[in-house]
């Protein structure tokens, strides 16, 4: 089932989410909620938090990024061809490498991008689907896509990554969107 997104304003995406059991209510089929609605809405993460559950769990797929890049764009990347995955309670053991910078978006600020920069890694530590234990290092665009989701479960936005001045200059659009004056292709679940 294609979930709405959750539009930028709602009080749940500045919620730091909670780790779960895995005898969480509905998880299985949240997870294929998620992966439904990510594809369906053309993103390449997407934290329960945008969906309105305010838990640790994202689901990211950067292998679609890299079908979309020719063979020559691929080598620019060390993650080329990239990783499919579920991430259940979520926490970030090392940060390494020099921060470059990207241009992303959100699902649930639509129509804005801007560059972020990111670390070039990031070891976490996470469950899987099933619940089993792993800490795996991410390099590339799929690091960056990976603490993209991470400031989800922590209550942060890509734009809280760019200077103030830049946030303030986008305000109207960020109003905008929160009171759902904002074209979009798929779902979304305004505030208020």
């Amino acid at each position: 089932m294609i979930l709405p997104i959750v539009a930028y304003g709602h009080p749940v995406l500045r919620k730091v989410a909670h780790d779960i059991m895995p005898e969480h209510p509905g998880l299985e089929k949240l997870i294929e909620d998620m992966w439904e609605t990510m594809y369906a809405s053309n993103g390449v993460g997407l934290a329960a938090p945008q969906v309105n559950r305010d838990i640790r769990l994202f689901v990211v797929d950067t292998v679609q990024m890299f079908n979309g890049m020719n063979p020559d764009e691929q080598k620019e990347y060390p993650d080329a061809p990239g990783i499919k995955a579920v991430f259940i309670n979520a926490h970030i053991v090392e940060l390494e490498g020099d921060e470059w910078a990207y241009n992303e978006g959100c699902l649930s600020i639509p129509k804005i991008r801007e560059d972020v920069y990111r670390n070039e890694s990031v070891t976490m530590q996470f469950r899987d689907q099933n619940f089993d234990s792993h800490i795996m290092t991410f390099t590339g665009l799929s690091a960056r896509v990976i603490l993209h989701e991470y400031d989800h479960i922590e209550g942060k936005l890509f734009i809280d990554h760019i200077s103030g001045l830049k946030r303030k200059l986008m305000k109207g659009k960020l109003n905008d969107i929160s009171k759902g004056k904002v074209n979009v292709d798929y779902k979304m679940t305004f505030p208020g």
